[in-house]
Order: C-alpha cells, then structure tokens, then sequence
C-alpha cells in the first residue's frame, strides 16, 4: 500500500513541447491552455522558449500523469493533422 511519502518521493518527469515550424501558433495555444492549464502569459513564454531553444518545459508531473498528458496532447494533434511534438523525460 502506498502512502503519501511514497508518493511525494516518486521522480518526477518534464513534460517537453517541441518547435514544430508547421503547427499554427493558435493551435499550440489551445494545447497549452487546455492540457496544462496555462495562462496567457505562461503560454507566451512557453512559446517564445519553444522557438528559441528548439524545446520548453510543460510542466513537471510523476511518471504516469507525464505519460498521460504527452499522449493526451500527441492525440489531440494528430486527430487535428497537425505535427505538434512533445515528450516526457525524467526531471533533473
């Protein structure tokens, strides 16, 4: 049985949005807000980072819940034909 430490002890895991030049800028928009419950200004940010660094961070999640949300958003892009890219590693 689990406990409450031993949840807080698991590792955590980023959640990467990856530059796409192919993506519309609106789209990634509501991917952000929708499956990281970001706010315009985190948006922006997130963006800028993507477009300069080639990758930005999401967020940080235990190892199930990163899985969850990169393919939530993998999904959600292919199901609207677009290339938008993420992935999960392990945070440092």
């Amino acid at each position: 049985m689990a406990t409450s430490d031993d949840t807080s002890r698991q590792p955590l895991y980023a959640v990467l949005m990856l530059n796409d030049d192919d993506t519309p800028t609106e789209f990634v928009v509501h991917v952000l807000e929708r499956f990281f419950e970001m706010d315009r200004e985190a948006v922006m940010r997130i963006m800028l980072d993507t477009h300069s660094d080639g990758m930005a961070e999401c967020g940080r999640y235990g190892r199930d819940e990163a899985k969850a949300r990169a393919t939530q958003v993998l999904s959600f892009a292919q199901e609207h034909r677009h290339r938008l890219r993420c992935a999960r590693v392990p945070s440092t």
